[in-house]
C-alpha cells in the first residue's frame, strides 16, 4: 500500500483484524479507523477486544463504537472524511438470518460506504465459501441461494474488480468471531476477498449535428442518438494504443513482409449519396443502412480548397522498410482497365432499393469504405501508375530482389511479381438488430491490390492472413469469388474477393475487407466488443505498452450479472423493427446485449399486431443493477410510446 492512505474497517467484532492490520502498517503513513456496531461496553466484552483496541490506539489508529455500517454518512465522527479502502469482513445480520436479509445488509452497506469512499478507493468484502454467488466460489451455490454480492454492489454503482483467497494467515493474531452473534468464528477455509471499485456513470445519448462536404455539396445532418458515443473517438489516429489500432498495425506489418502497403492519410465524410452506395458490394444489405434526413444543403459549397488539401503524396513501403514516391510519368493501360472494369462489374452486381422518403433516400451513413476506395483510386492515378510500374518492373527486371521485393514461394508465388496493397480504414455503420455480436459501428480496414491473374492472388493473400491469424482461432472458408475469415463465436470477421475475374485480361484486382473491432476481440481475448468503446481508463491502461496479439485482456468488471425483462406492445398496420432496435440502443445506453422476439399476435379486426420481445441486459463496462436495468426498461417503454406510437401492454 502506498503512503498516506486511509483504511476504514466496519463491523468489527473483537477488533483482532484491525489490530493485526494496525501492526502490519505501523511503519507506514497509513491511518486505520476501526468501527463496530455495538456500544463500547458491549463490544469490550468480546474476548481480547480490550487489548486489541489498545494496540490500534498505540499504533496511531482510531476506534469508534456504535457505528452502523449501513449509515456511514450519518456518523458524526466520519463527517468530511473519505477513505481509500473500506473493509467489511464476513458481514452477517446476526443470529439465524437468511440469505435475503444478508443480501439487504450488503446492499445497504454498499450504498452507505460510497458516501465515504475516495474516487479511486476500494471496498473489500470477505465472504465465506459459496456466499458470493460468483463463478469463483468453489463449490458454487445456486445463484438464488447466494448473497449475490456483485448485484448488491451494483446498486451502489460499484463493480467487482478483483477476487482472491482471503488469506487470513497474513494477519497474525486474527481471530474470527461473530457467527450468529456469538464469540464463535466463521468458517474461513476457501473464503474469498472481493474487491469493488467505482464504475463510471452512464452518459446520456444525444443527437450530434455534423457538417460535411459530400460530392461538392455542403450538407448538415444529425448523427442518430444511439451512435453518438461512437463518433470522433479516433481509435486509429497516429500514436494510438487502442487495441483496434494495434490490430491494424499487426496486420499491415505482417502483410508488408510480402507486399508493399500504402495507407492513405486522407479523411472521408461519414455520409454517402445513394449513387455512391451503388459501389458497395458483397453482403451489405441496404435495409441495414442508416438513411439520413439532411438539415441543410449548400449547393454553392466550394470544395476546391479541401480537394487541394487532400492532394497528399502517396508513399509506398516495401518489406525492407524502404519507401518509393509514385512516378506519375509511368502509365499502365492494363491496370487501368482492371480498375474500371472491376468497378463497373461491382456496381452492376449490386442492386439498391432507394428509400422513397424524399431526401432520406438520397443519403446514408457509410456501411462500408468501398465507395471511398473506388473514388480515391480514381482520383489518385498515381496509385494505378505506381502499381503498374511496380508489376512491370518486377516482371521485366530480374534484379527486383535488389529493389527490396521478395520472390514469393511456389505455394503462393508468381515469378517474383509483387503488387502494391493500397489501404484505407475508418468507421462504418450498420443498422443491425441488437444481438451479442451485431456491431452497429466498427472500424473497417479495406485493402486493394492489383495482381497478375496467374498468381492466384486470393489464395496467396488468404495464406498470408491465415499465417497471421490462425493461431488466434481465425479460419478461412472458400466461397464463390473469394474467401471468408471466420472466428467463433462471432462468425465473419473479414473477407477477400475479386473485383473482376475476366479471362481476357492478365491482371486481377483483389479487395480485402477486415472488421478490426471483432479481430481485436479475438486477438486480445476481450469478452465483449462493447468494451472497445469504454471510456474507463482501466481499459486502455492494459494496452499502454502495446502488447502483442495473444495477450489476454483482464476485465476490470468481473462476473457482471444478466437481467431479463420482457416488453409487449400493440403496433399499427406498419411496423419497422429496425427503428425498435435503434430505440433500444438509445434508451438502454447500450446495456442490452440481446433482443429476442418471443411472441406475435395479429388482431383479426383491429389491424393491429402485438409483439413481445425479451431483452437481456448485461454490461462489462458499467455497474448494472436490477434497479438500473429496470429504470432503463421503463425509459424504453416511454420512448417507444412517444416515438413509434406503440401501445405498451
Amino acid at each position: 500500500m502506498s503512503p498516506s492512505r486511509s483504511i476504514l474497517l466496519v463491523g468489527e467484532g473483537n477488533f483482532s483484524f484491525s489490530a493485526s492490520m494496525s501492526q502490519r502498517y505501523a511503519e507506514t503513513e497509513t491511518s486505520i479507523t476501526a468501527t463496530c456496531l455495538q456500544p463500547q461496553d458491549e463490544a469490550l466484552r468480546h474476548e481480547g477486544a480490550a487489548s486489541n483496541v489498545q494496540i490500534i490506539k498505540d499504533t496511531g489508529g482510531t476506534v469508534l463504537f456504535g457505528v452502523d455500517c449501513t449509515k456511514l454518512g450519518e456518523c458524526a465522527s466520519l463527517q468530511g472524511r473519505v477513505f481509500d479502502r473500506v473493509v467489511f469482513n464476513f458481514p452477517h445480520c446476526g443470529r439465524k438470518s437468511g440469505v435475503k436479509k444478508n443480501r439487504e445488509l450488503l446492499k445497504n452497506f454498499f450504498l452507505s460506504c460510497v458516501q465515504v469512499l475516495a474516487e479511486d478507493g476500494e471496498v473489500h468484502v470477505s465472504l465465506c465459501s459459496g456466499q458470493g454467488g460468483t463463478p469463483a466460489d468453489q463449490p458454487r451455490r445456486e445463484w438464488h441461494n447466494s448473497w449475490q454480492v456483485v448485484a448488491m454492489a451494483a446498486e451502489a454503482h460499484l463493480i467487482l474488480s478483483d477476487i482472491h483467497p482471503f488469506g487470513s494467515e497474513k494477519y497474525h493474531n486474527y481471530k474470527c468471531t461473530g457467527y450468529r452473534s456469538q464469540d464463535k468464528g466463521f468458517h474461513v477455509e476457501n473464503a474469498l476477498l472481493h474487491v469493488f471499485t467505482h464504475s463510471l456513470p452512464y452518459t446520456s445519448a444525444r443527437m450530434l449535428k455534423v457538417e460535411e462536404g459530400v460530392e461538392g455539396e455542403k450538407v448538415q445532418y444529425n448523427i442518430p442518438a444511439e451512435l453518438s458515443d461512437y463518433i470522433f473517438r479516433e481509435f486509429l489516429c497516429s500514436g494510438s494504443v487502442h487495441p483496434v489500432r494495434l490490430v491494424q498495425d499487426f496486420l499491415l506489418e505482417g502483410l508488408a513482409e510480402k507486399w508493399p502497403v500504402s495507407m492513405t492519410t486522407e479523411t472521408f465524410p461519414f455520409l454517402l449519396t445513394a449513387k455512391q452506395l451503388q459501389a458497395c458490394c458483397g453482403d451489405i444489405d441496404n435495409t441495414h443502412c442508416y438513411w439520413i434526413h439532411l438539415l441543410q444543403k449548400d449547393l454553392n459549397f466550394d470544395i476546391h480548397a479541401s480537394a487541394d488539401k487532400e492532394k497528399d503524396q502517396l508513399t509506398f513501403s516495401d518489406s525492407q522498410g524502404r519507401t518509393d514516391t509514385p512516378d506519375t510519368s509511368v502509365t499502365s493501360d492494363k491496370v487501368d482497365r482492371v480498375r474500371s472494369k472491376g468497378a463497373e462489374s461491382l456496381r452492376s452486381a449490386c442492386s439498391l432499393d432507394i428509400d422513397p422518403e424524399g431526401e432520406s433516400g438520397l443519403y446514408v451513413l457509410r456501411p462500408s469504405l468501398f465507395p471511398h476506395m473506388e473514388e480515391h483510386i480514381t482520383k489518385k492515378e498515381e496509385f494505378i501508375n505506381t502499381a503498374g510500374s511496380h508489376m512491370e518492373t518486377a516482371v521485366n527486371n530480374e534484379g527486383a530482389e535488389a529493389e527490396g521485393y521478395e520472390k514469393e514461394e511456389a505455394s503462393g508465388g508468381c515469378n517474383g511479381v509483387t503488387s502494391l496493397l493500397f489501404g484505407i480504414s475508418g468507421l462504418v455503420f450498420r443498422s443491425v438488430p441488437v444481438s451479442v455480436w451485431s456491431l452497429p459501428v466498427f472500424h473497417e480496414l479495406l485493402l486493394r491490390g492489383v495482381f497478375p491473374s496467374e498468381c492466384e492472388p486470393i489464395r496467396s493473400l488468404g495464406q498470408r492472413l491465415e499465417a497471421l491469424l490462425a493461431q488466434y482461432g481465425v479460419s478461412l472458408i472458400t466461397e464463390q469469388g473469394g474467401l471468408r475469415l471466420m472466428a467463433q463465436p462471432m462468425g465473419t470477421v473479414g473477407k477477400l474477393f475479386a473485383s473482376t475475374a475476366s479471362d481476357n485480361i492478365s491482371h486481377i484486382s483483389i479487395t480485402v475487407s477486415l472488421n478490426l473491432d471483432l479481430l481485436a476481440v479475438v486477438l486480445f481475448s476481450i469478452p465483449d466488443w462493447r468494451l472497445l468503446w469504454s471510456h474507463d481508463p482501466r481499459f486502455l491502461k492494459q494496452f499502454e505498452l502495446r502488447p502483442s496479439p495473444g495477450t489476454s485482456f483482464h476485465p476490470f468488471s468481473l462476473f457482471p450479472e444478466h437481467f431479463s425483462f420482457d416488453i409487449s406492445f400493440w403496433t399499427g398496420p406498419t411496423w419497422e423493427e429496425k427503428k425498435f432496435h435503434a430505440v433500444v440502443r438509445e434508451a438502454t445506453h447500450g446495456t442490452v446485449e440481446q433482443v429476442k422476439l418471443i411472441d406475435t399476435f395479429s388482431h383479426p379486426d383491429l389491424s393491429q399486431t402485438s409483439y413481445c420481445y425479451r431483452l437481456i441486459y448485461h454490461s462489462h463496462t458499467h455497474a448494472l443493477s436490477h434497479t438500473q436495468a429496470l429504470q432503463f426498461h421503463k425509459h424504453l417503454e416511454s420512448l417507444l410510446s412517444s416515438r413509434l406510437q406503440v401501445t405498451i401492454r
